[in-house]
């Protein structure tokens, strides 16, 4: 299992929105990388619901449910989108200021390409953010 971070605006689509949706398609990835990276994404891999604009915190937690394909919306097969599911809200959102702040973080790519919308977790970083929910 791989680890993912996910950054929506809230005021389009939020982490209660896939909560209460309880399922839906992550399209709208349109930056290169951040497409790789959407196409390394397996299904049962682990997704933080990273709130942009005011809030600027990790929410929640989904599932992947579906490796990539292509948007069936576009007629671009680079463009790809993947199929999420809720899994949690955190108990406590983790701030961008928390995370900054976190010297074992420093390589965070949240810290280093903050404008990134979908990149890796490491398993550590993973772990350290779940801890810093609690």
């Amino acid at each position: 299992m791989a680890y993912f971070l996910f950054k929506t605006e809230p005021s389009t689509f939020s982490l209660f929105d896939l909560k209460s949706l309880k399922k839906t398609v992550w399209d709208g990835v349109r930056n290169n990388l951040a497409l790789k990276h959407l196409r390394m994404i397996k299904k049962g891999d682990e997704i933080f619901i990273y709130h942009t604009g005011e809030e600027k915190c990790v929410v929640g937690i989904a599932k992947v449910v579906s490796g990539p394909y292509p948007d069936p919306k576009l007629k671009d097969p680079k463009l790809v989108v993947v199929d999420i599911a809720y899994r949690a809200t955190l108990r406590k959102p983790v701030s961008l200021s928390n995370i900054k702040a976190q010297r074992v973080l420093k390589d965070f790519p949240l810290v280093k390409i903050s404008r990134l919308s979908v990149m890796p977790v490491s398993e550590d970083a993973w772990d350290f953010i779940i801890a810093m929910s609690k």
